[in-house]
């Protein structure tokens, strides 16, 4: 019984390192859900859960090995995996519609993508990089958004003037 009480116990940093550790997972899940909640709101496939969960994992991933104290060069491998298999599932977020001759999901995976590298930094400690990462995320899902509708209202109100021509 004394192995499994080890076992159990030995993933478990000093009471700094412990914090350290939760406020980063935290902040990780937090700044995906700001991400999230503007995809949620806005109808689109990978809302929420989804950032907060990949935001969470990317932290996780880069958390663990600096547990270890894994040398750089193998965080950098470990980094680049992410980037990696992030881009894979991204790319499952991509529809290509044949008879519009559209492609969908562009910007899902995008966000997903930016979603796990914002998770690396606040895995990482380097939480300003995260919450200027977050920001900067937010206003071009949200504000950057709404300019573009303008623009495509604006754009098909002048395609309709010149038809009417």
């Amino acid at each position: 019984m004394d192995v499994v009480l080890q076992e159990l116990y030995s993933g478990f940093p000093d009471g700094v390192e412990m914090t350290r550790v939760i406020v980063r997972l935290v902040i990780a899940a937090q700044f995906g859900a700001i991400i999230g909640y503007e995809r949620e709101v806005t109808g689109k496939s990978a809302g929420l859960r989804t950032h907060m969960l990949v935001a969470l994992a990317s932290a996780l991933f880069v958390l663990a090995p600096l547990q270890i104290q894994m040398e750089h060069d193998g965080l950098s491998r470990v980094i680049q995996g992410l980037a990696a298999g992030i881009g894979f599932i991204g790319g499952g977020a991509i529809l290509k519609l044949s008879d519009a001759r559209e492609v969908r999901g562009l910007t899902t995976a995008a966000g997903i993508w930016l979603t796990a590298a914002i998770g690396v930094a606040a895995g990482l400690g380097r939480i300003g990089l995260a919450l200027v990462s977050t920001l900067l995320t937010w206003i071009i899902l949200s504000v950057i958004a709404r300019f573009e509708v303008r623009q495509s209202v604006k754009s098909a109100r002048a395609r309709a003037s010149e038809s009417a021509h």
